[in-house]
C-alpha cells in the first residue's frame, strides 16, 4: 500500500519531459588537418608561447563574451595547435573577441591570446572565409581600403559602404542619429584626405610585405 498522510496519497514529483534533440557530430581525420597552421599563426601573433598552453581554461573563464562564442578561447588555442584550420577560420569566436586583453593578462603561461585572435582575423580576411554579410570583417576591409585610398578614415562614406554590404535597412534606421550628429558638427559629409597619401600607402605596403615575409 502507498504511504498515506491523513488518508491521502503523498504527492509524487512529476516525471521530467524528455525532449528529443538532434545531435550532429563531425569527425575530422588527421589527413584533413593542417599541421603547419599552429606555427603559422604563432609567428603572425608573435606568440611562440602558444604551444605552452596547459588548457587550464582561465582565458575562457575571464572572457566577458565567451558565452556567445561557438568555441571558447581555450578550445580555439587547442584547435589552432592541432591544425583545425577550416573550423577555426570559419567560426564566429574570432570576430566576437572584444580585445579587452583580460585573457592575456590572466594567462598563467603569458600567451598573447588577443594577438592570436587578431592573427586569425587577418588570416580569415586574407583568404575570404569569414561569414558572409558579417559586419566586423566587412568594416575591417572597408576601413583599410579607405585609409589606403585617402590616407585617413572618413566616417560617413565608411558607414555607407558598411551598411550597403551588410544591412541596407540599418542605414535608414540610423538616419536620425546621423542627422543629429551632423547638426551638432560631430559628423562631416566631406571626403577628406591627407596631404601625403603616398607615404601612408608606402607604410601599408611595407607592413603587408613584412607580414607576407613571415609566412611559411
Amino acid at each position: 500500500m502507498p504511504n498515506q498522510t491523513r488518508g491521502e496519497d503523498v504527492p509524487r514529483a512529476p516525471r521530467p519531459m524528455l525532449v528529443r534533440q538532434e545531435v550532429r557530430r563531425h569527425i575530422a581525420y588527421e589527413s584533413e588537418l593542417d599541421p603547419s597552421f599552429g606555427e603559422h599563426i604563432a609567428r603572425k601573433a608573435y606568440g611562440e608561447k602558444l604551444f605552452s598552453c596547459i588548457q587550464c581554461g582561465t582565458c575562457s573563464a575571464t572572457c566577458p563574451v565567451s558565452h556567445y562564442m561557438d568555441f571558447t578561447p581555450r578550445k580555439i588555442i587547442a584547435m589552432v595547435r592541432e591544425g583545425f584550420r577550416d573550423e577555426v577560420l570559419n567560426c564566429f569566436t574570432i570576430w566576437l573577441c572584444a580585445s579587452c586583453y583580460a585573457c592575456t593578462v590572466d594567462c598563467p603561461r603569458e600567451i598573447k591570446i588577443t594577438d592570436v585572435m587578431y592573427a586569425l582575423k587577418q588570416e580569415a580576411i586574407a583568404q575570404g572565409v569569414y561569414p558572409r554579410g558579417f559586419a566586423i570583417p566587412v568594416l575591417a576591409r572597408e576601413f583599410f581600403r579607405g585609409v589606403q585610398r585617402h590616407g585617413r578614415s572618413n566616417e560617413v562614406p565608411l558607414m555607407i559602404r558598411l551598411f550597403l554590404k551588410t544591412n541596407p535597412l540599418g542605414m535608414l534606421q540610423n538616419a536620425s542619429i546621423a542627422w543629429r550628429l551632423w547638426r551638432t558638427g560631430r559628423l562631416s559629409l566631406r571626403q577628406e584626405s591627407t596631404r601625403r597619401r603616398d607615404t601612408v600607402r608606402t607604410l601599408l605596403q611595407a607592413a603587408k610585405q613584412a607580414d607576407e615575409g613571415s609566412a611559411p
